[in-house]
C-alpha cells in the first residue's frame, strides 16, 4: 500500500508524449486551472513521432522546431509547471519521483513515459542498427542516410542497401518513406533510388491489423519498391550484414531497428506488478494494481479488456482514449469519489505507406491510397495545431 502524503503536493505527470499532453489538458480543464500540476519530460519540446519518419526532410534540415512544439507554450495562463529532466527513480512508497535535478514529491501520479526499443537479446542489434523513436534517433538516422548516399554518389553510384527490421506499423511506414522519398531533391545531388528491404520476421506483416488493410498495404509496398523478407527473425546483426534464423544473410549500408518496444528501465524497476515487456499492470480504472492514486497509460501500461480478454494495443490512439478516463479517476482519488471503468473502442487504423499513400480500416470499411493518406494527415495536422496553440489534442 502506498504511503499518504500532504494534499499540498502536486499532481505529477511523467512524460509529455501523446498521453501526457492529453492528461495535462484534462487536469487543467477539469480542475479549472486550480489544481497544482507538474509535467515532467527530458526534452522541452513535444515531437510529432510520425513526422519523424520523413527522413529525407530531416536530412536536409536539423532544426527540431519544425518537427515539434515547445512545451512552454502550454503554460501561458496556467498554474502548471514544466520540469525538464530525466526520471531516475519512482518511489511509490514515499511518493517521490527522483529526477536528475532533484526529488519531486506528488499527491497523485500519472506515468506515461512511453517506450524504448526492445532488442530481444539479438547480438549486435543495438550496436549496428539505427532507430527512429524520438527526435535525436531520427536525426542520427537521417544523417547516416545522407552520408551513405553522398558516399555512394562519389564512388560506385550503386543503389544504397537499406534494411528495416520489424514488420509492424513503424517498420512498414519507415521502409516505405525511405523507398519513396526523392533523395536527389533532398540532398541536392543525383543519387539512385535505394534498395529497401523490410525484414518482417516470423510474425505476419502488420500482425493484428484487419486483413483488408494488410492486403492493400502489401500492394502499396510493392508500388513503393519495398522488398519483403518474411518468415524469419533476425539472429544477429554484424557491421553491414545481418543473419536470419534460417542462416541466410543480408548485406546493408544502413540498418534500422523497428522490431518492437518495451517499458523504460525506470518503469521496469518500479515496485509494482508488471506484465509483458516490463509494462505496469493496471486495473479497469487504469490505476496501477494495488497502488491507489498511481495511474499508468499508453506504452507503459498493460490493460486487459475484460470483455475480450485481450491486452489493449500500445498505440497513440489507445493512449488518447485512456487519458481522459485516467485523469477523471486521478482527480476522483484526489476528491475521494468513485472511480470509473475504462472501455476501449477501436476507432480504426491507418498505416502510411510513402508520401500520399496509406492503407486503413475504419470500423468495417477498408480505405487505401490518397483518401486514407488524407484522413491520416488531417488527424495529425489537428494534433499539431492543437499542440502548438495550447488547445486540447484531438483523438487519434
Amino acid at each position: 500500500m502506498t504511503a499518504a502524503r500532504s494534499s499540498g503536493d502536486p499532481v505529477v505527470i511523467l512524460g509529455a508524449g501523446y498521453a501526457g499532453i492529453a492528461v495535462w489538458h484534462e487536469v487543467h480543464r477539469r480542475g479549472r486551472g486550480r489544481i497544482p500540476c507538474v509535467l515532467v519530460d527530458r526534452h522541452p519540446t513535444h515531437f510529432f513521432q510520425t513526422e519523424l519518419y520523413k527522413l529525407d526532410q530531416i536530412a536536409g534540415s536539423d532544426a527540431p522546431a519544425r518537427w515539434g512544439a515547445p512545451l512552454r507554450e502550454f503554460l501561458e495562463g496556467h498554474e502548471q509547471v514544466l520540469r525538464t529532466g530525466t526520471v531516475e527513480k519512482i518511489d511509490l512508497e514515499s511518493r517521490i519521483v527522483s529526477l536528475d535535478s532533484g526529488p519531486l514529491p506528488y499527491s497523485q501520479l500519472m506515468i506515461c513515459l512511453g517506450s524504448v526499443p526492445a532488442y530481444y537479446g539479438v547480438p549486435g542489434a543495438e550496436a549496428n542498427c539505427r532507430l527512429v523513436y524520438g527526435w535525436e534517433a531520427a536525426r542520427l538516422l537521417a544523417l547516416d542516410l545522407r552520408s551513405a548516399f553522398e558516399l555512394a554518389a562519389r564512388s560506385s553510384g550503386s543503389p544504397l542497401k537499406i534494411v528495416v527490421i520489424g514488420g509492424g506499423s513503424t517498420g512498414t511506414e519507415v521502409a516505405a518513406e525511405i523507398a519513396s522519398a526523392d533523395w536527389s531533391a533532398a540532398l541536392g545531388l543525383r543519387v539512385p533510388d535505394p534498395d529497401v528491404t523490410l525484414v518482417v520476421g516470423a510474425l505476419p506483416l502488420l500482425a493484428g491489423l484487419p486483413e483488408g488493410l494488410v492486403t492493400h498495404a502489401r500492394r502499396l509496398l510493392r508500388r513503393a519498391r519495398v522488398r519483403l523478407n518474411e518468415g524469419n527473425n533476425v539472429q544477429r546483426v554484424d557491421p553491414r550484414q545481418l543473419t536470419l534464423q534460417d542462416g541466410t544473410s543480408l548485406s546493408f549500408d544502413v540498418a534500422v531497428w523497428a522490431a518492437g518496444v518495451r517499458a523504460p528501465e525506470v518503469v521496469r524497476t518500479v515496485a509494482a506488478e508488471h506484465g509483458s515487456a516490463g509494462r505496469l499492470k493496471v486495473t479497469e480504472n487504469l490505476e496501477v494494481v494495488d497502488r491507489p492514486g498511481v495511474f499508468a497509460i499508453g506504452d507503459v501500461a498493460e490493460f486487459r479488456d475484460r470483455s475480450t480478454g485481450l491486452v489493449v494495443p500500445a498505440t497513440a490512439q489507445a493512449a488518447m482514449a485512456e487519458a481522459p478516463v485516467a485523469t477523471r479517476n486521478l482527480l476522483a482519488r484526489r476528491r475521494g469519489t468513485p472511480l470509473r471503468s475504462f472501455v476501449y473502442r477501436e476507432r480504426g487504423s491507418i498505416v502510411e505507406i510513402g508520401p500520399g499513400a496509406a492503407a486503413g480500416a475504419i470500423r468495417h470499411v477498408t480505405i487505401w491510397g490518397r483518401p486514407a493518406a488524407l484522413l491520416k494527415s488531417l488527424v495529425e495536422e489537428g494534433h499539431r495545431r492543437s499542440t502548438g496553440h495550447g488547445g486540447r489534442p484531438p483523438g487519434l
